[in-house]
């Protein structure tokens, strides 16, 4: 496949982007009530999601040298939404993003510790752990449903993906809090993004120059389930776009790992704001993101599982 330069590749993003964004605005052309208190948070957080999501993917596939690592495939959503759905049963609405945090480091911590068994880690450990304890925490979420009935809808949105989050005027200010704390976490991985080249030649020739490894990683893995844990409180486990957006990034512009974490953010976003955009008006009714998501994850997580045999 022929590399599109960086050059082409921002302004092909930024032009999509652009149209995407004033289709967004003006269809159905909503009043400016509409458009400020449901499109416009909506459109925050979608932007949010698929940023932390797909930086996230392409930081752990960069750290891990793994091609199929991302929050879903590892568990760490399902942990991140068994916290923030115990929050929610519990009443304690204001808190998922933070039993949601708990809930995804607890499950990577669970996860690292299941891939380490015998003395070391390998690709195919590390995912089947992720897919071990991903069940787990899915049939603990199945148990809360089947104990809280009457909270089964906004456990099914937490299950599916939803970004149609009404905010009240307390929870806004929460969020715009939570929006910009995001972003400056992921300008802060972004940061790191030369360590994590520099991780990919092996744990001993990093080390070699100055890098603490474990310490590197376990900031890295603590920060991504902070960020995993608030995008779960606020629209649910969304997959795949920490999975394909990375290989995609790769896939057109090369193989730069140091760039391709922050194009993957900006791509990811664009990317979930379109598959929002999608199933908001595909059908009569409004579809769960994370089913569109899904249909076009699926096939590309099989395609990859295939070329990286």
């Amino acid at each position: 496949m022929k590399i599109i330069s960086k050059k082409i590749l921002k302004i092909l993003i930024f032009v999509f982007s652009i149209i995407l964004l004033i289709t967004y605005f003006i269809y159905n052309f909503p009043s400016s009530n509409v458009l400020l208190s449901i499109r416009l948070p909506r459109l925050m957080l979608s932007f949010l999601v698929g940023f932390i999501l797909a930086g996230i993917g392409s930081t752990f596939q960069t750290m891990l040298n793994n091609p199929l690592a991302e929050p879903y495939i590892l568990g760490i959503s399902s942990g991140a939404a068994f916290g923030s759905i115990l929050a929610s049963v519990l009443g304690l609405y204001l808190l998922m993003p933070i039993f949601g945090f708990l809930g995804a480091l607890f499950t990577m911590i669970i996860v690292w510790y299941f891939a380490h068994i015998g003395g070391f880690m390998n690709n195919t450990k590390l995912l089947l752990s992720g897919i071990i304890v991903g069940m787990f925490f899915s049939a603990l979420i199945s148990l809360l449903m089947y104990l809280n009935q009457s909270d089964i809808s906004g456990i099914i949105n937490v299950l599916m993906g939803n970004l149609g989050h009404i905010f009240s005027r307390r929870e806004w200010y929460i969020f715009l809090i939570v929006f910009f704390a995001s972003i400056a976490l992921m300008l802060y991985l972004f940061s790191l993004s030369a360590k994590l080249v520099i991780l990919t030649t092996g744990d001993v020739i990093a080390e070699s120059l100055g890098i603490d490894v474990k310490r590197l990683r376990r900031r890295i893995f603590v920060i991504s389930s902070l960020l995993t844990g608030i995008t779960v409180a606020y629209a649910g486990i969304i997959g795949f776009i920490g999975l394909i957006v990375p290989h995609l990034i790769r896939m057109i512009s090369g193989g730069n790992k140091r760039s391709s974490i922050i194009y993957s953010s900006l791509l990811g976003a664009v990317l979930l704001i379109f598959c929002d955009f999608i199933a908001m008006h595909i059908a009569i009714i409004e579809i769960p993101v994370g089913i569109i998501t899904a249909f076009i994850g699926t096939p590309f997580f099989l395609f990859i599982m295939i070329k990286s045999k």
